[in-house]
């Protein structure tokens, strides 16, 4: 009676389930799964047991129950925490975890014996339920699945396609998917931190590795933006010339993406020829259809420079968010644009005088014209492409805004002259001028660059970067472009990243907080350990953090004790036991089931990578890892070499499947880990033809194939050596230093200074008669003394061309 009673409660609850199901995709959120969902998802697990009489029915009469089921299992985080939960054992041995062995209703005490136990268990785990996550994807298991997946295994890689081999130039080819990438261009005067590194450069080298290794015709492009107020800023603050400045910072820049492995095809430079030659040229055709305007507008003159303070060269209070050091372009704070004469108190950032108001003629863009096509082209692209919600968002509102006419001329000697008459002492502003930097430096590539930027019916532009820079990728550029009336290749496709920031605040250089590439390198840490980490918390949809005692965390967990660990015990089995050749293999039912899993998991991948998801694409490399350490780990090949015939081929053939595991993980590791990728293949003695992401999982490693010498892929870090990375980075050595080693003198004298204008300040508010212009005057001047504070106590104190692609 009573179980009767329970049942039809079950039923009950079942039935709301359902409904409520019906209408909501999840239990609370609409969008995001919480803990209610586990709750509920870990109930369902429990009563999947051989003893209900309800878990060959739920998949059956409750579907919305199922399919929400499976959603959540496939789920990368929920995923990662039942296998550790599990101690690596998977779904299958989460049930265990939830109902452990002593908790009243064991398995042996269930089933009457060690021997029905095991039964009984296995009975569980294959449960024809529909809702067994029997794969880290949470998809059911059917014969229909093994069977297919063994097809293919049974081809072998004489069924899948030959990996492309690549010369330069890359041009394109009719017919097939040819896929044109950009990184967004790192401004030459600053060297990238981590966070720069990750928005552009690394996001754009993970998907065109993936490209490569998908047999898609590709090429990869990106260069430094060397023009423009902050170019010639710096080379005031260096005592350089422009030119001089972008030559040391262009082979910085190289050498830290090189340490990076980021392979472009060409990374090159805005400051060429080519650049001067095309921008002039798209210019004309927009001056020839009238879309270029001309006006007089208010500029800020230094009177003791002479010279217009356009962009950099002026600072002051932000006039939308008040941050006190934005700049006359673009606040780095609240990230709103700004024209300089819009700053509160605003001040010349080579002197520090204040500017005063002078009309100087200009030309813009008339953007308001170009509305339509604009608009008409971003709803085809969004539609048809992939997009970062923060993309459609940003371009979706700059849109619905209006667009307005835009200025592209700035009073700076440092830049792409200006070709028209009364204007040729001015040069084209920066975000006009930078993205057609793609466009010369592909023509710097190849003289036949039009037939990758004057072919849109052939060409698939995909680019990379951080969200800051998505408008004028997806409306500045395109407007230009679209209003030359030429078929120039647009956006089909755009990643953009949150922001990555160090620890629980921003990477600051001038504070020496956060790791820049060059300290990357001096760190002694591989570059593919921080590449991994960059792209296992790549903040695609919300801001994230590099954080050192998670980075050292992820390298022992997921890099160490789990991918190494399985290659090196697969490796190692193999060579002392037989005699490092892949044994015969005859796959078990077990085994098959793992080749399904394997083929999951690979497609999950696939199907991350072509959406930007490069986060959840690594966790499906992870999970492969994990599958195959569960099954050695279940299964004991070192017990069974030591039994009979039978139990050694049982060993030979789990051995000679994990071996291929490996060849696919190291496939799969390219585009995030290329070095690591290698040395696996190395070891594997993998021959080239496995470089190939296909769907199927296919063994590359037939039987008989010899493997190389077995060696730890990753190295242990303590925590002893993330504290003290953690204090090196952290910018406290740099401050404390600074405020012993500073002069007393020059130190008594700014605060002396400081406390005289606080007392300003403080006397002008208190009158009450003071204009605001005033006192934002005299705040200015208080901010600046400290700011001069401030930096003096941080400032003491320690082209790939031509070449072959893989």
């Amino acid at each position: 009676m009573g179980s009767y009673f329970l049942e039809n409660q079950l039923l009950s609850c079942l039935t709301q389930l359902e409904s409520h199901l019906t209408s909501n995709q999840k239990i609370v959120s609409c969008n995001e799964f919480s803990l209610a969902d586990v709750v509920v998802w870990s109930t369902l697990l429990v009563i999947q047991s051989p003893e209900s009489k309800l878990s060959s029915n739920i998949a059956r009469d409750y579907p919305k129950i199922a399919q929400w089921y499976r959603s959540l299992a496939r789920d990368s985080r929920f995923s990662s925490a039942v296998w550790a939960a599990s101690n690596d054992k998977g779904f299958e041995g989460f049930y265990d975890f939830i109902i452990p062995s002593g908790s009243g209703k064991s398995k042996s005490t269930t089933t009457g014996g060690k021997g029905q136990s095991s039964k009984a268990e296995k009975e569980r785990t294959q449960s024809a339920s529909g809702l067994s996550p029997s794969s880290s994807t949470g998809d059911m298991i059917g014969q229909a699945d093994i069977d297919k997946a063994m097809a293919h295994w049974n081809e072998g890689p004489d069924a899948a396609p030959k990996p492309r081999l690549h010369s330069h130039p890359i041009l394109p080819i009719p017919g097939e998917r040819n896929v044109l990438v950009t990184s967004a261009l790192p401004y030459v005067n600053n060297v990238p931190h981590l966070g720069n590194i990750i928005g552009c450069v690394l996001s754009g080298d993970v998907f065109v590795r993936y490209a490569r290794l998908r047999n898609y015709n590709t090429l990869y492009v990106c260069g430094t933006d060397e023009y423009g107020t902050a170019t010639e800023v710096k080379a005031v603050k260096e005592g350089l010339t422009p030119q001089q400045i972008c030559d040391k910072y262009y082979a910085l820049h190289s050498e830290i993406y090189e340490w990076f492995n980021v392979d472009f095809d060409i990374f090159g430079r805005t400051s060429t020829p080519q650049q001067t030659q095309i921008a002039q040229d798209i210019f004309w055709h927009l001056y020839d259809r009238d879309l270029i305007k001309k006006d007089t507008v208010d500029q800020l003159l230094c009177t003791s420079c002479d010279k217009y303070l356009a962009d950099r060269f002026v600072e002051g209070i932000c006039p939308f968010c008040a941050y006190p050091d934005a700049r006359g372009d673009q606040c780095d704070k609240c990230g709103k644009l700004i024209n300089a004469v819009e700053l509160k108190s605003p001040r010349c950032s080579i002197c520090s005088s204040t500017p005063v108001v002078k009309q100087s003629n200009h030309l813009f863009l008339d953007l308001e014209k170009l509305q339509s096509p604009v608009f008409d082209w971003a709803q085809k692209s969004i539609s048809e492409g992939v997009w970062s919600q923060n993309a459609q968002f940003i371009t979706k509102s700059w849109l619905r805004d209006g667009l307005k006419p835009r200025c592209i001329t700035r009073d700076l000697k440092w830049g792409t002259p200006v070709p028209l008459e009364g204007y040729t002492d001015k040069v084209f502003y920066v975000w006009f001028d930078a993205p057609i930097g793609y466009i010369s430096i592909t023509a710097c590539y190849t003289d036949q660059w039009e037939k990758w930027w004057k072919n849109p019916e052939q060409v698939q532009l995909y680019q990379f970067m951080a969200k800051d820079n998505v408008p004028f990728h997806t409306v500045v550029f395109p407007s230009t472009l679209i209003g030359t009336g030429v078929d120039y290749s647009l956006l089909n496709h755009i990643s953009s990243t949150e922001y990555l920031n160090y620890e629980d605040g921003k990477f600051s250089k001038s504070r020496g907080v956060g790791v820049f590439g060059n300290n990357a390198v001096e760190t002694g840490i591989p570059a593919d350990i921080y590449r991994f980490y960059l792209l296992y918390v790549r903040p695609e949809s919300q801001d994230s953090a590099f954080s050192w005692s998670d980075f050292v965390m992820k390298n022992n967990s997921e890099l160490l004790n789990n991918l190494g660990n399985f290659v090196n015990r697969t490796l190692s089995f193999i060579k002392s036991s037989f005699d490092s050749c892949i044994p015969v293999m005859t796959l078990s039912h077990d085994d098959s089931v793992i080749v399904v899993k394997v083929t999951q998991e690979l497609q999950g991948y696939i199907e991350c990578l072509e959406r930007h998801k490069q986060r959840d694409g690594l966790k499906h490399i992870l999970a492969i890892s994990r599958l195959g350490n569960g099954h050695i780990q279940a299964h004991k090949p070192w017990e069974l070499v030591k039994g009979d015939k039978n139990q050694k081929l049982l060993a030979g053939s789990l051995l000679g499947l994990c071996a291929n595991i490996c060849c696919l993980i190291s496939v799969l590791l390219q585009p995030y880990m290329p070095s690591i990728s290698k040395e696996i293949q190395n070891q594997l003695q993998a021959p080239s033809e496995c470089n190939i992401i296909w769907d199927y999982f296919v063994p590359y490693l037939p039987t008989g194939h010899k493997i190389g010498q077995p060696l730890p892929l990753f190295k242990k870090i303590d925590d002893a050596t993330a504290n003290e990375l953690k204090k090196q980075f952290s910018g406290q050595k740099q401050d404390t230093g600074a405020s012993s080693a500073m002069g007393e003198s020059s130190k008594s004298k700014l605060e002396a200074e400081l406390a005289k204008q606080a007392e300003v300040v403080r006397s002008l508010k208190a009158s009450g008669s003071a204009t605001k212009e005033t006192l934002d005057a005299e705040i200015a001047k208080l901010l600046e003394l400290k700011k001069q504070l401030g930096i003096s106590g941080a400032s003491v104190g320690s082209k790939k061309k031509g070449k072959k692609t893989k």
